[in-house]
């Protein structure tokens, strides 16, 4: 088995998936500095199309993953406070074992999220 990581975003404002949302995953590296990997945007699934990270580009270490929620609710004409309640949502998480898969989602609204480590 090969280890990857994976996300997907759920907009419970809506009850739907979240199409479009931008995402940055980060590395952390153990001098505590923050090295962009890369930049996506969800599916109409509200899941990216290829994992973010895949066999020999999955190493130990601190990640993180930056989900644009308040630019997301506001393409959707969800009309947010000045500023708003949420707006990057950041998700730092370890990665000890580079031959599991990692799943990452993230249920938000504009005013709360949840995560947890999926399968």
């Amino acid at each position: 088995m090969t280890g990857k990581l994976t996300t997907h975003v759920l907009d419970l404002y809506h009850g739907r998936p979240a199409k479009e949302m931008q995402i940055e995953l980060w590395y952390k590296d153990p001098g505590g500095s923050r090295n962009p990997i890369r930049r996506v945007q969800t599916n109409d699934d509200g899941r990216v199309d290829r994992p973010l990270l895949a066999e020999n580009e999955m190493k130990p270490g601190v990640y993180e993953l930056v989900f644009d929620v308040a630019a997301y609710f506001l393409a959707q004409k969800v009309e947010l406070t000045t500023p708003p309640f949420l707006d990057r949502v950041p998700i730092r998480f370890g990665i000890d074992n580079t031959d599991s898969h990692y799943h990452v989602p993230l249920l938000v609204t504009p005013w709360a999220y949840s995560t947890y480590r999926g399968s």
